[in-house]
Order: C-alpha cells, then structure tokens, then sequence
C-alpha cells in the first residue's frame, strides 16, 4: 500500500526554502491591493481554518482570522480553556479529531513540541502563529513590509536590539535565507537560541548574508537600514519584569541610538509596544516607523501563507529573483 504523505506546514521560517520564502512575499504584494479594494478572491472557498490560541493575540488573531474570510475560507477560532486538553487530554489525541474537522490549523501555543504534535498527528497543514522557539508568520509579514518599502531584501543590513527571542530566532533564519545582513545586539543571557543561531549561520554562508551578535546596541546599528526591536517582557516572563527592564536599559530604541543607523533607516517593531522602555514615543510615532504598516502587513502576510499550504496553484511558479 503507498505511503500517505504529511502535509506540508510551517512550524519554522527554515521549513521554507528562500525561493519559497519569496513566493509568498510576493504573493503578498497581490494580495494587498485587492483585498484592500475589496476584491473577490476565492482561493480558500469552501475550506475551514481553525485557529487554535493557547495566548491572546490581538494582530495575529485578527489577520488569520479577516484573511481567511477574505479569500472565502471559514475560520473558527478555538480558545485552549475551551478545549478538553485543559482537562487533560492528551494533544496527540485532540490533533487527530481536529486535523478530521479543519483544512489547516493555525495555533498559538506555549511550546513548540505542541506544534510538532499537531503535524504529527493532525494529518493537514499546521501554522506556526507563535510558539515559545520562533514566530515565523510575524517574520515574514516583516519582510514583506521591508521589501515593499525598500524594494529588495538582499544585502540590506537589519538590526535587532533586544531580547533574543522567537521573533529574534525567526527573523534570524528569514534573513539568512533571502540574503539579508542582521544583527542582534542583546545582554548577556539574553541570546538568541543557540540551535536557531547555529542554523541561521549556516544558511547565511550559502547566500553570501551575515549574521552576528553582539552586546552594543550602537555597534548593531551602525549602517543599518532596518532598526527592530520587541518588548523586553514577554507573555509568561511577568515574574521576571524588574529584572529584565534593569539588564535591557541600555538597550531603548531612540532618537540617538537611530542616529546610528542610515538617514533611511526603518523602525520596525512587532507589537505590542511599551513606550518609554525598549522604544521612545518619538521614534516610534517619527518619520522612520513603519510599524503601522508591519501591523497591517500582517493581514496579506496572513493570506499569502494560507494560499501557499492550502491553494498552491495560483502562486506564480516563475518568480524571478528579485532579491
């Protein structure tokens, strides 16, 4: 008897090749002007997405959820306190009975080994839409929102001031797979993982891009022409909050670290944002914050991957390599 074959997911940015990783930012590209006109667009008709949210979420939510409509899927959200896995269940057993209702699934949890069951066992596409080890539709809206700003990728220089964490690791890998240069400048401890880190070098080497880590924030900026950076307290980090806005003070996004970068430089930041720590009001409302748009770029960046798992077909299949 052949083989069944697992379906494709995305529980990592590395799960993609660059070329893929291109196909849907370029996808994103079309897809923004028509869904903001309000075009018809029925790649995903007749198919239902769960969204699966063991953490609240306020952009990731909304932009699965409005691009599922957008493109005529039905998504139906689920909260983990509503299901049985709060009263034990097992997870492997809860993926196969929703992998037999849903088309895709689309989960925000607290581990990542919570994802990997549910490839494992829910037998469609998972997405990974943040887990404790990456974020990787969060980068690729992200790079979507640098190649439409600045019309290429490749060679640009990305600064990460900050924890090194998912949005870290995932921005990490996305850059080394599209040729982009990026650092990260974070206290010690505070690294990005070491496996995540290991990977993105590799890959950095076959696209000629550079990835570092360093301790000054002055050091990272220097040059560059992406500024990033993303709370210093993350979800479930509560108990750490005195601590961690101590070690990262030297680590705020402002006017005078910005003066480092490019004139050009983007301000990027993933939100939510707490203004006054690891970024000022005036950079993030200046001229060089394009974090509005990131926002909103989530929303196409959100359907681009949902076509790519779910309706393949209508992707161009010839790109060029505009990277």
């Amino acid at each position: 008897m052949k083989q069944q074959l697992s379906p494709r997911s995305i529980l990592s940015v590395s799960d993609l090749t660059g070329f893929e990783l291109f196909e849907i930012i370029e996808r994103a590209t079309e897809l923004k002007p028509q869904i903001k006109s309000h075009h018809t667009i029925s790649t995903l008709y007749g198919q239902v997405i769960g969204l699966l949210f063991e953490k609240p979420s306020t952009r990731t939510r909304a932009s699965f959820e409005t691009a599922t409509r957008r493109l005529l899927g039905e998504p139906v959200y689920l909260s983990s306190s509503e299901l049985q896995t709060s009263r034990g269940e097992r997870p492997e057993d809860t993926a196969r009975i929703l992998g037999s209702y849903f088309d895709a699934i689309v989960a925000r949890v607290h581990s990542h080994k919570t994802l990997e069951d549910l490839a494992r066992f829910g037998g469609v596409p998972i997405i990974n839409a943040l887990s404790d080890l990456e974020h990787p539709t969060q980068a690729i809206s992200d790079l979507f929102t640098i190649f439409e700003t600045k019309g290429r990728m490749r060679g640009l220089r990305l600064a990460f001031i900050g924890d090194g964490n998912n949005v870290c690791n995932s921005l990490l890998l996305s850059s080394a797979l599209i040729g982009m240069n990026m650092t990260v400048a974070c206290p010690e401890g505070y690294e990005p993982k070491a496996e995540v880190l290991d990977k993105a070098t590799m890959l950095a080497k076959e696209t000629g891009s550079s990835i570092e880590v360093v301790s000054e924030p002055k050091e990272a900026t220097e040059g560059s022409d992406v500024i990033y950076t993303d709370v210093w307290v993350s979800m479930g980090e509560e108990d750490e909050r005195n601590k961690r806005i101590k070690d990262f003070a030297a680590y705020r996004v402002d006017r005078e670290l910005l003066s480092c970068a490019k004139p050009n430089a983007l301000v990027m930041h993933c939100l939510p944002a707490h203004r006054g720590e690891e970024i000022t009001e005036e950079v993030i409302s200046g001229v060089n914050s394009v974090v509005w748009q990131q926002a909103e770029n989530k929303l196409y960046g959100a359907g681009a991957v949902l076509e790519f798992l779910l309706a393949r077909d209508i992707l161009e299949e010839k790109i060029a390599p505009l990277l």
